[in-house]
């Protein structure tokens, strides 16, 4: 069994980052990321200081904007509106998801293309849809890509199962993976609640991505042996023996299924510091887009 190890590749993410922000410096241009955090949700709050403090350790010129739990749709709405226009700011995030009274939906789609490094406005995800390059594609399936190709892993003509079908991770994780070239080109089925007989059609996947967001939900009888798996779930459970009183685990019982696999992520470790990495690697090649 293979562990692949999210930490490690994400640094190489973020070195190859290093070097095309020089390059953009080089020529007078500083790539910009606005985070937009509304309320003071723990995990969120968290997220949005390790984004802040990667962006500041690459070189990006990182702008935080932190709204109370009391802000209305308006306001957020004014706030990207500026942001849209500010030419220091290349790639802008509302971290999701926001308090209740706002539609997420429609800040998403006020956000401009250009600039939504997300990949979650309904023009980048109809060009993921169309295999059109120009657009932006979500952070997380593309963090699980790169794993996947920097672990060597046969994409092309493999059996991919995804678990899990939102837009967040699921359904653009297997446009990624149905793609004509390289990362793609695979078979892909996409597993959800109303599925049946889940665990058969797990069983037939050569890689199985899981993001589902119920702890252990993947089994050792869900999974064949010489299976390559990404546990793309970050879930607390408690845990009275942990200093923090809880501990974090993926979707997928990793002590039972680690044995069967040809390859696996852990958690955490494993898709996690991708994701942020892919998020400023999104960035840069916004501000490469706008300095063209």
């Amino acid at each position: 069994m293979k562990l692949i190890n999210g930490t490690e590749i994400a640094k190489k993410v973020h070195e190859e980052t290093r070097r095309r922000i020089a390059t953009l410096q080089a020529r007078g241009i500083t790539p910009g990321l606005a985070v937009v955090l509304v309320g003071d949700d723990p995990a969120s709050t968290a997220y949005v200081r390790s984004k802040d403090k990667r962006a500041a350790e690459l070189g990006i010129h990182s702008l935080k904007h932190e709204l109370p739990s009391s802000a209305t749709q308006s306001d957020l709405l004014a706030l990207v509106e500026c942001l849209n226009a500010d030419p220091a700011i290349h790639g802008i995030l509302v971290q999701s998801p926001p308090p209740l009274h706002i539609d997420e939906a429609a800040i998403v789609r006020a956000i401009d293309p250009r600039k939504d490094v997300d990949g979650f406005h309904p023009v980048n995800v109809a060009k993921l849809a169309l295999d059109d390059p120009t657009g932006f594609v979500p952070c997380t399936p593309l963090g699980c890509q790169r794993l996947l190709v920097e672990a060597g892993v046969q994409i092309a003509g493999a059996r991919a199962v995804v678990l899990g079908r939102s837009m967040i991770v699921g359904k653009p994780m297997a446009l990624l993976l149905m793609a004509k070239g390289s990362g793609g080109d695979a078979t892909v089925t996409v597993v959800h609640s109303r599925s049946r007989d889940i665990a058969a059609i797990t069983r037939e996947a050569d890689i199985l991505i899981a993001a589902i967001g119920r702890p252990g939900f993947v089994t050792a009888d869900m999974v064949r042996a010489g299976t390559v798996v990404i546990d793309v779930g970050i879930n607390r459970v408690d845990d009275p023996t942990a200093a923090k009183g809880y501990r974090l685990v993926g979707d997928v019982d990793f002590d039972a299924v680690a044995p069967k696999c040809a390859a696996i992520t852990p958690v955490p470790g494993g898709v996690g510091p991708m994701t942020i990495a892919m998020l400023m690697a999104n960035t840069v090649t916004a501000a490469e887009r706008c300095a063209a």
